[in-house]
């Protein structure tokens, strides 16, 4: 029997681095790889943080940089195959080994793809999560009306239950083709999220009595290593706290060197005092700190911001870097935050997110931030190298 059907048995019983090295000040053309600003500054190191996990702690992603699924999901934009591939590769090869995506991402696009690379990989050497809360079903045509483009011919259904959940993982790991899941977050729990609205109370409190505990017991059972959430507003997770025991939350598009506040004064700290970490999603706001003119998921960029944007873009021109790998290292300076997951829908992508990791950002650039107001004064930054 593989190991992947004593699993899913298990589960019902419960009911290259980076091809370019930028000279300080010099930017080089990715627009037409993947519209990415180049990484501007002086690399110092040629390795990626890491996380070790304690002794008593909970567990965290081996690398403080993974890959996010949206864009291998065909989000915002088609990705081929080959493109798919290609940035898993450049993962990889820069380092990279958590990988987080989701059924949602493309209606199973994203996870088959993700599958095709990763069970070529040792089994141990990854750390990989995914999602649940919705369900998949085949049909002639996919859900209308998402943002996914070419998606693959599913419609979905909410399910927070706990057989949905565990419907939900054996459905990923065929979609997959892997032995087992690492991480599980309870996806899009949100006010914010359309399908829902105030009604998003009403799936969350399914959840609490279906999908809370029956992730704890696999946690419990050593089925998954971690549970938690995966939201783009944080009151479920401060619910979830109350309540529940989650390892990690996935903050999508709320810690961000544009917009942050919120989190930084509330939302971190309360996860920090119980010893959960986060792992932000959606930093660089879904492309806006890279110079996309498209702010988060729902596209409508908030007032003030384009001028917020472009006097960051002066200050870290005068200092030799750029914002996206400000954006970046922003992101993962705070010591509750266990990993950023950017997006890349291609090679050039990846490595450019990779390398941004490697900079020296200097300390009178993040000074300069502070002064002007355009970051908050308690903001932890990055130490210089």
């Amino acid at each position: 029997m593989t190991a992947t059907r004593r699993n899913l048995l298990a589960l019902s019983a419960l009911g290259a681095a980076a091809s370019f090295m930028p000279r300080s000040g010099q930017a080089q053309d990715t627009q037409h790889a993947g519209d990415v600003t180049p990484t501007l500054g002086t690399v110092t190191r040629n390795t990626l943080p890491q996380n070790t996990t304690q002794p008593g702690q909970r567990f965290r992603p081996p690398t403080r940089i993974g890959l996010g699924g949206v864009p291998i999901g065909n989000g915002f934009a088609p990705d081929t195959d080959e493109d798919a591939e290609a940035a898993l590769e450049a993962a990889w090869a820069s380092g990279v080994r958590y990988f987080d995506t989701s059924p949602w991402y493309g209606l199973g696009l994203s996870e088959r793809r993700f599958g095709h690379f990763l069970h070529t990989k040792p089994r141990d050497e990854f750390v990989l999560s995914t999602k649940v809360g919705r369900l998949l079903t085949a049909a002639p045509q996919p859900s209308p009306g998402t943002m996914w483009q070419d998606p693959s011919p599913f419609t979905y259904r909410y399910d927070y239950s706990a057989d949905g959940v565990r419907r939900s993982i054996e459905d990923s790991l065929q979609r997959l083709g892997l032995s087992r899941i690492d991480i599980v977050y309870i996806h899009d729990l949100s006010p914010e999220n359309k399908d829902m609205g105030p009604r998003w109370t009403t799936y969350f409190d399914q959840a609490a009595k279906g999908a809370i505990p029956a992730l704890t017991r696999m946690r419990e059972e050593g089925l998954i290593k971690a549970w938690g959430l995966g939201i783009n507003t944080p009151q479920a997770a401060l619910r979830t706290i109350k309540i529940g025991d989650p390892d990690i939350i996935l903050l999508a598009t709320q810690y961000s060197i544009l917009r942050h506040d919120d989190a930084l004064e509330h939302t971190l700290p309360a996860l920090a005092s119980r010893g959960i970490s986060a792992v932000i999603g959606a930093p660089l706001n879904a492309g806006y700190a890279a110079g996309r003119n498209r702010y988060d998921y729902a596209g409508t960029i908030p007032a003030g911001m384009p001028a917020k944007r472009e006097k960051m873009n002066a200050i870290a021109r005068q200092h030799g870097v750029d914002l996206r790998t400000a954006a970046l290292q922003f992101a993962i300076a705070n010591p509750t935050v266990a990993a950023v997951i950017p997006g890349a829908r291609n090679a050039a992508q990846m490595q450019a997110n990779a390398r941004s990791m490697e900079v020296s950002i200097p300390e009178a650039f993040w000074n300069d931030l502070k002064q002007q107001k355009l970051i908050a004064r308690s903001a932890p930054t990055p130490p210089v190298a």
